[in-house]
């Protein structure tokens, strides 16, 4: 199980523009409340120990970006582009990252829990001790993704994209995987027996086996 971030007790809250985003900016220990980073964009910017709740960062663009010890809750970061950036100790919450682009990035200790990610797009990013909990992942993108340290429960996962991905010893409990792509890299992955109904389908037709229904 992820470990989980350490917010400390007292915090200042975050006033734009003093922390909008800049190249470089470390945010620490501060609460972004009901805070506009829309569209903003920031090069080796660092967050530790911060809290966001109600905040967006939707349209944003992120480079070498890292967040550790971090809350989100209930906040807008749909279609956030990062690359090349990091989670560590992070928990995300009823969050909106329909979109999200989390490209060459790595995750660690990170639970994504009740979140909307459909289209969100995850490639050539490595997940150790990571959760993902009741979220919409219709039509994610994993291609290429290092995922033996994650874990999927009762998640839609309808049209996923598998692609060249490492799936050994990743788990699938109660989750909709119907449709996804290449189901040949879930190799090495645990499978609850609930899910393999919903990927009879995609196995036979990968493999070329005509299901008969008489």
């Amino acid at each position: 199980m992820p470990t989980r971030p350490k917010p400390p007790a007292a915090m200042d809250t975050a006033v734009s523009p003093d922390h909008d985003l800049e190249d470089e900016a470390t945010f620490r220990r501060l609460a972004f409340l009901d805070h506009d980073l829309n569209g903003q964009a920031a090069d080796a910017a660092e967050f530790e120990q911060c809290r966001f709740t109600r905040t967006g960062l939707a349209r944003t663009v992120l480079d070498r970006a890292m967040f550790t010890d971090c809350l989100v809750e209930t906040s807008d970061w749909a279609n956030l582009k990062a690359t090349k950036s990091g989670l560590l100790r992070v928990e995300v919450s009823l969050g909106r990252l329909t979109g999200l682009h989390w490209v060459d990035g790595t995750l660690r200790d990170v639970t994504f829990r009740e979140c909307r990610m459909d289209l969100a797009t995850f490639r050539f990013t490595s997940f150790k001790d990571v959760a993902f909990i009741d979220c919409n992942l219709t039509r994610a993108d994993f291609t290429n993704a290092d995922l033996r340290g994650a874990s999927f429960t009762g998640c839609d996962l309808s049209g996923a994209q598998f692609a060249q991905a490492d799936c050994a010893g990743a788990r699938f409990t109660r989750c909709e995987l119907g449709g996804i792509g290449s189901v040949a890299s879930l190799k090495g992955a645990v499978v609850s027996a609930h899910d393999l109904a919903g990927l009879a389908h995609t196995l036979a037709a990968a493999l070329d086996i005509t299901i008969d229904g008489s």
